[in-house]
């Protein structure tokens, strides 16, 4: 077995020394794919996915007629068409095939307590009872704000429908509180669909200038105001962009570990000199936490990696499988709700249907569900490891809290260019053998997974077996 050099980021520590921050294993000895035969086998995959789901192809054919790309929502879509799903519970699910599919996508967190879990179902099917909507306050969402004021350290928070509107509002009290209307994002993240945080996600390299200075690339669709784009790890640039325009800037908008291009960790000391930058030059920080939340640990990404927002944006992991977001920050900031600086209404905000599984959640996912969680996405990763050595393949693990990635490239990825130069035939050809082995990760290429508190050790097993097999296959 070739051997490995584990990197932590961005303590020293490694797995599974006391709550490592972050994990990242880079392999030794890793020999190139043989591109020829990564073509070969994707055909081959592609041709028994159609021959498997031909009540997918024929549901998508139907939905086509209804729904643009025949999908509710365009990350759901790929070609030539997505399974759809009949029914769900705890770590599986039936697709309209009769195939049982392991789920490690679980709604890139939504689903963090499991599909159906007795408590939330419980607790949402009392809500049913005494009342959905009243549009007037409720001691509920009052008990919810409390305890998650208490779980993530904000002083107040308001409740939203969806990560979009909170990343929306979070931008908009930003802008108020400062008086600038500036804002600095990081190159490829994703933040939802709000006009100014549409900029640079996932643009084409060809466009996008310099890797030290990326241009910044908008939708022709939108209206984002001003936005510089910076890459994600990298200081020096967010220091000249702060020397040219730092009095305009109203924030700092990133997510603490970017998840939208498989999982990116931050260098030692990134966070801590954002924060610090933010500082000195009178602009906010503002952590986006809808995919990280609960799924990095039980306070979140912003105290586990010891750097504190203005503002945070919640979501997913939060509601259990119902559509609960927030944003919240410290008193100061959110006075600009309070004083109407930033007017924020919403007739759905803190229903008592979604905070009903928000208290379940809250009382489901402690310290202890998660550490075991986590426990059995540490395993995973380092039996992948061990997979990854034996097979030179070029490729690593990524991992934080309860979510894992399999990145196909020898180099850690730093930003968004590093994500551009992974080898994106392998990704695909190892998402798609999962999917017709019973596994389903994310669409897409990022292939990053959930480790549920439903899931068990025999369901990871099901994931490292598949991936070992899918490692024998391309060093036949």
């Amino acid at each position: 077995m070739t051997a490995q050099t584990v990197t932590t980021v961005p303590t020293p520590a490694t797995w599974p020394a006391h709550d490592p921050a972050t994990y990242r294993a880079i392999p030794e000895g890793a020999a190139p794919l043989d591109s020829a035969r990564v073509a070969t086998l994707l055909a081959a995959e592609w041709e028994r996915f159609e021959s498997q789901t031909p009540n997918s192809g024929a549901h998508h054919a139907r939905a086509l007629g209804s729904l643009p790309l025949g999908v509710p929502s365009s990350f759901q879509y790929w070609d030539p068409y997505p399974v759809a799903i009949t029914s769900a519970k705890g770590a599986w699910l039936t697709d309209v095939d009769g195939r049982q599919l392991l789920d490690l996508s679980m709604g890139f967190g939504a689903m963090l307590v499991g599909h159906l879990n007795p408590a939330v179902v419980a607790a949402v099917g009392n809500a049913l009872e005494t009342g959905t909507l009243f549009v007037t306050p409720s001691p509920s969402a009052t008990e919810a704000a409390e305890r998650f004021q208490r779980r993530f350290g904000v002083d107040k928070l308001r409740f939203t429908n969806s990560g979009t509107e909170a990343t929306m509002y979070a931008v908009r009290t930003a802008r108020a509180f400062t008086e600038r209307k500036a804002i600095i994002k990081i190159e490829g993240g994703y933040h939802g669909g709000y006009d100014a945080l549409q900029v640079s996600v996932k643009p084409d390299v060809a466009d996008i200038g310099p890797e030290e200075a990326p241009t910044p690339q908008t939708p022709f669709e939108v209206e984002a105001g001003t936005v510089h784009v910076v890459p994600y790890n990298n200081l020096a640039r967010l220091e000249q962009l702060f020397a040219e325009h730092g009095s305009e800037v109203a924030c700092v908008f990133m997510e603490p570990v970017m998840e939208n291009i498989g999982i990116v960790v931050p260098d030692e000391g990134y966070l801590a000199g954002v924060r610090a930058m933010c500082d000195a030059n009178g602009a906010l920080l503002v952590f986006d936490e809808v995919k990280t939340g609960l799924t990095a640990g039980p306070a979140g990404a912003a105290q586990r990696l010891g750097v504190t927002p203005d503002l945070i944006c919640l979501a997913k992991s939060i509601g259990g499988g119902l559509p609960l977001a927030a944003f919240g920050g410290s008193e100061e900031v959110m006075a600009c709700v309070s004083d109407d600086r930033m007017p924020h209404f919403g007739t759905y905000n803190g229903n008592p249907l979604v905070v009903a599984a928000a208290l379940a959640i809250d009382e489901i996912a402690t310290a202890e569900a998660l550490s075991s969680a986590e426990k059995l996405n540490i395993d995973a990763l380092e039996s992948m490891n061990s997979i990854i050595g034996e097979y030179g393949l070029p490729a690593h693990t990524v991992g934080l809290g309860v979510k894992g990635a399999v990145t196909w490239s020898t180099t850690p990825v730093r930003n968004y260019r590093d994500y551009k130069r992974t080898d994106f035939g392998a990704a695909e050809l190892s998402w798609l053998w999962g999917v017709n082995r019973g596994i389903l990760t994310p669409p897409g290429l990022d292939e990053q997974w959930l480790v549920s508190l439903a899931h068990t050790a025999d369901d990871m097993k099901i994931l490292v077996s598949d991936f070992r097999e899918l490692a024998e296959a391309l060093r036949a």
